[in-house]
């Protein structure tokens, strides 16, 4: 069943097994590995295959290596170009809409968080084309609203993948709900929201590889938010023993 049919972002029926104590070992291991031959220039694909493969991974156990890891090339230039959270204050934001609802959505329904290499919280979700709100939709978007104006941004800019059914509806969700709370926020549904991300002057929030690689200027929000308003949020931390912040 696709993870968007459900009424929850939760946990996959097999994720205790394949997240378990038992298992963080071997999965830091694979996520060292790939970025080993990523920093090296090997394919993706690729060194996800053979490293999978060597360490005998299920597809969700390779999908979240895939996400937590990256080339210490990338892993170093996303630190370089990372701001401080508190420096958001009188800044224009843009946001990586889906990126950052369904992470939350995902951690207020108890399922699987990542940390990964760049120290990125990702989720185990996709699209796939199709996006269906959840129960944890409207407080997920409150939750976001709420935290993010208390850092006092001077306006926010959300974008949506146009592509992606239902993507309408859920805007007209945030814009509703900015309206009523006199957020400043903006609205957009367009077909290349990376694109768009990435050449804005704003500060970005997104843990999308693709858009963390090109912009100026980035703010680890999702890390903030679930640490401060979902504390119990399941986390998998996928980085090297040590290598923490």
């Amino acid at each position: 069943m696709s993870p968007d049919s459900r009424r929850h972002r939760g946990a996959h029926p097999a994720d205790a097994e394949l997240f378990g104590a038992d298992q963080l070992a071997k999965l830091r291991r694979a996520v060292s590995e790939l970025g080993w031959l990523l920093s090296r220039g090997y394919n993706l694909t690729s060194s996800l295959k053979l490293v999978g493969d060597r360490h005998g991974l299920r597809e969700r156990q390779r999908l979240a290596v895939s996400r937590s890891a990256c080339s210490d090339q990338d892993r170093e230039r996303r630190k370089g170009h990372l701001i401080p959270i508190e420096e958001l204050r009188g800044e224009d934001v843009t946001v990586d809409g889906f990126n950052l609802i369904i992470t939350v959505e995902a951690a207020l329904s108890g399922g699987v968080l990542l940390v990964g290499v760049d120290d990125c919280i990702r989720d185990l979700s996709s699209v796939h084309g199709s996006y269906r709100s959840v129960e944890e939709t409207d407080r997920a978007i409150m939750m976001i609203g709420q935290t993010l104006q208390a850092l006092g941004p001077s306006s926010v800019h959300w974008f949506l993948d146009r592509p992606v059914s239902n993507s309408g509806r859920l805007a007209a969700k945030i814009a509703d709900l900015a309206s009523r709370n006199e957020w400043p926020w903006a609205v957009e549904v367009v077909f290349n929201p990376d694109a768009a991300i990435a050449a804005a002057a704003g500060v970005a929030i997104t843990t999308d590889s693709s858009i963390l690689d090109r912009v100026n200027r980035w703010v680890d929000f999702k890390s903030y938010l679930v640490a401060r308003e979902v504390a119990h949020s399941w986390l998998v931390d996928l980085r090297e023993v040590g290598s923490g912040v």
